[in-house]
């Protein structure tokens, strides 16, 4: 398999926000922007590995900013690791104003993805290069987030989780 970058598997999903996909305050609903991040990760997973994938957890949701009716919201989305079967997808969303064109940045997710064959049995999946700084920090974190994952999971045991350890002894 070929080695892959960030950047061919990112997809950006943009969108209007609308009256029925709106709480009593008139945001959109958190299931609905997770739908919308679910969708775009999977976009960009099936990119990384050109596979059938499934969604296989969502690691970490921030809903830092309420996005009102009537926004457009982007949903921008690219695998930030690729382990054996399975991708890390780091997602950001974004808010333009109206008026000014100007995106502020207004929630963030980390879902994990694993690649299948049309029987359901996990595939290997190419391996990720990461090429910009951001991209950088966000690969190494990755391997700690799916260490703490496996260590809370009770899956290895805590003289196993080398990067986390790492953090903690300097």
């Amino acid at each position: 398999m070929t080695a892959k970058t960030p950047e061919q598997s990112r997809t950006i999903m943009t969108d209007l926000v609308l009256p029925s996909e709106t709480n009593p305050l008139n945001n959109l609903f958190g299931g609905e922007l997770l739908a919308r991040m679910d969708r775009a990760a999977s976009i960009a997973a099936r990119r990384h590995s050109r596979r059938i994938v499934v969604t296989a957890s969502v690691n970490h949701v921030a809903f830092s900013r309420a996005v009102p009716l009537g926004s457009v919201v982007t949903v921008e989305a690219k695998v930030s690791r690729a382990f054996k079967t399975s991708m890390e997808v780091f997602i950001d969303v974004w808010t333009e104003d109206r008026e000014s064109g100007k995106r502020t940045k207004a929630n963030e997710a980390i879902y994990t993805f694993v690649a299948v064959d049309e029987t359901g049995n996990p595939v290997g999946v190419p391996e990720l290069i990461p090429e910009t700084e951001l991209e950088q920090q966000r690969f190494i974190a990755a391997l700690r987030r799916k260490q703490l994952s496996l260590l809370l999971a009770g899956k290895i045991k805590p003289a196993q989780a080398s990067e986390l350890k790492a953090l903690f002894e300097e």
